[in-house]
């Protein structure tokens, strides 16, 4: 069972930057992605990013683009999400996931396997 830890999330005003942390724990962690999601009020689950973990490859959605880089440490088993020039739109539960396989894709919801509990970020006008 592999067990996910988000940190980093908290209240900043527009155009600051956060830094999101995902922490893996489990006996054995060899993701295919690990992934970034956010949920915002009133809004479903939607994407935000996401990284192949054994070669680096990386995804974002075009929203963030420019804005957003992931990074992964491997010996850490961690995952982070460098949050920059943040909008109030930006606003929403951030969720950490990882993936065994391809599956759908790394923008899907259906491809993770595990899941965060998730950390607030909130950006103010």
């Amino acid at each position: 069972q592999v067990q996910l830890l988000e940190s980093g999330g908290g209240l900043v005003q527009a155009g600051g930057s956060l830094r999101l942390s995902c922490a893996a724990s489990g006996r054995t962690f060899s993701p295919y992605f690990m992934g970034w999601f956010r949920q915002g009020p009133g809004k479903e689950r939607e994407f935000v990013s996401a990284i192949r973990w054994s070669a680096g490859n990386t995804y974002y959605v075009d929203s963030v683009k420019g804005r957003f880089t992931i990074s992964r440490d491997n010996a850490k088993n961690t995952v982070y999400l460098q949050m920059n020039s943040l909008k109030p739109e930006d606003t929403a539960v951030y969720y950490c996931a990882a993936s065994k396989s391809y599956y759908s894709g790394p923008s899907y919801l259906n491809t993770y396997d595990y899941w965060g509990q998730g950390t607030q970020v909130t950006v103010s006008s």
